[in-house]
């Protein structure tokens, strides 16, 4: 076997090109070395919150209302993990508050209940965070939780809205409401 001798230009050259390709490598790929994944961080990918209160997991949870003193009807979904029925009260200003029942082991929406969840004063304008105090079976231990406050302005809101969805204003659907001076005469 036969080792031939680098000479020092041809070490410098090779020094270079590993240099550059090391570099290149950690441009390519310093993005995810320095930055956090984030599919591994959990939040709430919808509209409303997500918070738990012992067994009891409230998910997507909401306000819909037209203002901050109107009735506001709470919808998104509340999971029992334990082993008992469970009544969750849900808490808000003014002391307004309504009550769902959830099963064992099971959950309960609140879009589709025959029985809306609807608090007598929504406590803050669409867009705003309310606070809603969550506590089960009537025990004193329970959890604050802002929830956020949304209007019928989305369509898909509109059927949750208490009394219905409000009537547009001829100003919101494009119809002029002014009418013409005068008009011109077909000669």
């Amino acid at each position: 076997m036969r080792f031939t001798a680098m000479n020092r230009g041809q070490r410098g050259k090779l020094a270079m090109a590993a240099a550059a390709l090391s570099v290149g490598l950690l441009a390519l790929t310093g993005c995810g070395y320095i930055n956090a994944q984030q599919t591994s961080k959990q939040y709430a990918a919808s509209d409303g919150t997500r918070s738990d209160v012992g067994p009891v997991e409230l998910r997507n949870m909401l306000i819909v209302a037209s203002d901050e003193n109107q009735p506001g009807r709470v919808i998104g979904a509340i999971y029992n993990s334990s082993s008992k029925d469970v009544k969750v009260t849900l808490s808000g200003a003014e002391g307004s508050k309504t009550e769902v029942s959830v099963k064992k082991n099971s959950y309960t929406l609140l879009n589709d209940s025959t029985d809306p969840a609807t608090l007598s004063t929504a406590g803050g304008k669409p867009g705003s965070l309310v606070d809603i105090k969550v506590t089960e079976d009537g025990t004193n231990v329970g959890k604050t939780v802002k929830v956020p406050v949304v209007d019928a302005t989305l369509p898909e809101y509109a059927p949750y809205l208490p009394g219905g969805s409000p009537t547009p204003t001829p100003s919101e659907t494009g119809a002029s409401t002014e009418t013409p001076a005068h008009t011109e005469a077909a000669h």
